[in-house]
């Protein structure tokens, strides 16, 4: 029988990778977790969603004290003053208490963290910094990174071309921050700048920004957006950006054609997608090929068609979230251990951290009424109790139902807590709830959950508040 190093060795330390190799150890495995990086926790908790998070909390405190947006509220401040210096303090503090928060979950398991690139030499074993490491099972969860626009230079440390990395250490607020890309990192990063004082303009080459998500959120997000001050370009594209002392060009045109123009910008953020971590991994070697999107294919335990060797994350198909991820390492370890792991990918939940913050699970209404007939429910949150009192209105919930069997398929919201509110519908989903289900659920008083509710009997045509 081969003798191992480990039972497992995960390659890569984000929220997919950390999670499985804490799940493998509690499972009586003898694991270890190979990054390169100086802190664990990837891209999520290192420059993603951890401090774009906290910069977009400080940012809305921000806004909110220095615009007169609580003057309403009976509250009045005079003398603002931005200290951006503290407030990206503030956002790496935030991320070193999560890291260094993984470090110790990592003692306190006995995972053994070893530090450096992982490279395969065969299905079994690794080089990691000059050393040869084995293991019985390998699991591959190196996440993404940022998707780099052809013919654009993209120099952080300079900061004028920046990707999403950049955007969250920029030294001052840009007067003018265009953002080239409609989607969630974009938004997110654009509202950061533009509430701290920017200008942002959003270059999307697609017909509506957000992509993915349902058309009516879509629309409605627009809205909110240009409401708020962003200049938002949709189909248009970008075909060129130059620079010129502290100032760059960004050259685009209409995406079907057409004459350019130029638009000049103090910072420029790529922010067009990510794209999966498999380069020096050493695939060739073992086997493994990538489909036409970088990606690692596997069957629905997570394994490879290399025995022993596994992949999670951002590098399969499927959405790149870290919630995603963080599933799929539970699970990925369970089947290692001879468990059942299962993750239900039709239940997956997105969220947009702007404000209002957007939300969804499940399929969209263009999605669901490709697949069969649907009925759908929808309502204000300026119906809404609490959104009201608070005087925070703006948005709806969506609920979408299969017309037959009244089987919930997808749930949208626009409103301020979306992101919390989406588990509700997630768990009612994973459930195999119909709109009757929720809609017949008693909901506190007076909460922005209630919302859903309405909107579930709305799918009945019978909501109270409206």
């Amino acid at each position: 029988m081969a003798e191992y190093d480990y039972d497992v060795l995960v390659i890569g330390a984000g929220p997919g990778g950390y999670v499985a190799a804490i799940r493998a150890a509690q499972l009586g495995l003898k694991t270890a977790c190979a990054d390169s990086r100086d802190t664990l926790g990837g891209t999520c908790l290192n420059v993603g969603c951890i401090p774009s998070k906290a910069l977009l909390n400080a940012s809305h405190y921000f806004e909110e004290a220095s615009s007169g947006a609580l003057v309403k509220h009976g509250i009045k401040f005079s003398g603002v003053e931005l200290d951006l210096p503290t407030m990206l303090g503030d956002k790496d503090e935030a991320v070193k208490g999560l890291t260094s928060g993984i470090e110790f979950l990592f003692k306190k398991n006995k995972v053994e963290w070893l530090k450096g690139l992982a490279t395969f030499k065969d299905a079994h074993s690794v080089e990691v910094a000059g050393k040869t490491v084995t293991a019985k099972n390998i699991v591959i969860a190196t996440g993404s990174s940022v998707t780099q626009l052809p013919g654009i230079d993209v120099d952080n440390d300079k900061g004028i071309v920046v990707d999403s990395t950049g955007a969250l250490a920029l030294p001052k607020v840009p007067e003018h921050l265009v953002v080239i890309g409609g989607g969630v990192i974009g938004l997110e990063l654009g509202s950061v700048w533009k509430r701290l004082g920017a200008k942002v303009t959003v270059v999307e080459y697609l017909d509506q920004i957000l992509p993915g998500m349902d058309g009516d959120v879509r629309k409605e997000a627009a809205k909110i957006f240009k409401k708020q001050g962003f200049d938002i370009k949709t189909s248009t594209k970008v075909t060129g950006v130059s620079v010129s002392g502290s100032k760059a060009t960004v050259s685009v045109e209409p995406a079907a054609g057409g004459e350019a123009t130029m638009i000049e910008a103090d910072v420029v953020l790529v922010a067009i997608g990510r794209k999966p971590n498999t380069d020096g991994l050493g695939l060739d070697k073992i086997g493994i090929e990538v489909n036409k999107r970088g990606q690692i294919e596997t069957d629905h335990d997570f394994a490879t068609k290399v025995d022993g060797v596994w992949a999670i994350g951002d590098v399969i198909p499927g959405p790149m979230l870290a919630h995603k991820a963080e599933d799929e390492g539970v699970a990925v370890a369970e089947n290692i251990a001879g468990l059942t792991g299962i993750v239900n990918h039709d239940v997956i939940p997105s969220v947009v951290y702007t404000h209002p913050e957007i939300a969804g699970v499940g399929l969209t209404e263009e999605q669901a009424k490709e697949r069969g007939s649907v009925k759908t429910g929808k309502f204000p949150m300026m119906a809404n109790s609490r959104a009201k009192a608070i005087r925070d209105t703006e948005g709806f919930v969506k609920v979408i139902a299969d017309a037959e069997t009244d089987k919930v398929l997808g749930v949208w919201i626009i409103a301020s807590p979306a992101g919390d509110m989406i588990a509700q519908a997630a768990q009612a989903m994973e459930f195999g709830a119909s709109s009757e289900d929720i809609a017949y659920t008693c909901h506190a008083h007076p909460t922005h959950a209630e919302a859903l509710k309405e909107a579930s009997m709305a799918v009945q045509g019978k909501p109270i508040h409206m």
